[in-house]
């Protein structure tokens, strides 16, 4: 037996029993046990954290698209009601204007129409007038004493005639 005893190997087999009596002793399986189900505890507990994370995350972006999806809608709604608009005006516009070259045009044809008529009295006048001169030449030079008087007396009763 002491040559067992004097063998390295027997010292490593004993050392090895009474390393594993003392872990035994003071519990450590049980302790590294239970420091593995609390480490498998908290991972999966982040993990569930990180799922919960997951679809928050996945609920807000949902959220968002939905939002950026209205505003579109919405922005394609204020362009289509603002092309509405600016056509409407445009046709608004050239309504005024055409409303506006037509008062223009008839005004101008009043215009022209009054400075027509007028044109017609002036010309009347002048030819009346011409007409009473060239007459009184006419009585000055060849009327004389009693042709003269039957020529106002015919005309003055003309003149009533004419009022009456």
């Amino acid at each position: 037996m002491s040559e067992w005893l004097a063998k390295p190997e027997t010292w490593v087999l004993v050392s090895f029993i009474l390393f594993l009596g003392v872990l035994g002793y003071f519990k450590v399986p049980a302790m590294i046990g239970k420091a593995l189900d609390d480490r498998a505890d908290g991972i999966r507990k982040e993990l569930e954290e990180a799922q919960k994370l997951r679809e928050e995350a996945q609920a807000l972006l949902a959220d968002y698209q939905r939002r950026q999806r209205d505003a579109e809608d919405e922005a394609r709604g204020i362009v289509e009601q603002a092309g509405a608009e600016a056509e409407r005006f445009a046709e608004e516009t050239r309504q005024k204007l055409e409303d506006s070259l037509e008062r223009r045009t008839r005004l101008a044809e009043q215009k022209i129409e009054q400075a027509e008529a007028q044109a017609v009295k002036d010309v009347r006048a002048a030819a009346v007038d011409l007409a009473i001169a060239a007459a009184e030449r006419i009585i000055a030079t060849e009327v004389k004493d009693t042709k003269a008087d039957a020529l106002v007396t015919e005309s003055i009763s003309a003149v009533k005639d004419k009022l009456n």
